[in-house]
């Protein structure tokens, strides 16, 4: 039963996910900082509020409606997958494209299963009877 135990802990997805998780935590607080502390008091200076938790509350029989609440996480999100994407995920995908092209590796081209060969095959022929277009371009 232990021994079950220590086999599944050892597992190298299992220390991959958790190193995962402990890496996430830990940027996740930098991609939070950034937007606390940068974008939304810019936002603030623009709108003249740290937030829009007080935009649009209705009051129906005494009980509060916040739409501004609602708003505030929506931007709040934005904030954060911007931040990500301009940050992270732009830079390392130029950085990964420029090792690529100094290492002289091409990116990969998928090559057809033979399922796939024969089926583009029939289409294209089909289409060549119907007097159609092949891969978009007009039949000569």
């Amino acid at each position: 039963m232990l021994q079950g135990f220590k086999d599944f802990i050892m597992k190298g997805n299992v220390i991959d996910l958790a190193v995962a998780v402990v890496m996430g935590g830990a940027f996740g607080a930098v991609v939070n900082a950034l937007v606390e502390a940068v974008l939304m008091p810019l936002i603030a200076a623009l709108f003249s509020s740290p937030n829009f938790d007080d935009f649009a509350v209705l009051d129906i029989n005494g009980v509060a409606v916040k739409f501004g609440v609602l708003l505030t996480a929506i931007v709040n999100f934005l904030l954060i997958a911007a931040a990500i994407y301009f940050v992270v995920v732009m830079p390392m995908n130029k950085m990964i494209e420029r090792r690529n092209r100094r290492l002289g590796i091409d990116p990969e081209v998928e090559e057809l299963t033979p399922d796939q060969a024969l089926l583009t095959e029939i289409r294209d022929l089909l289409s060549t009877q119907r007097g159609g277009s092949i891969n978009g371009e007009p039949r000569s």
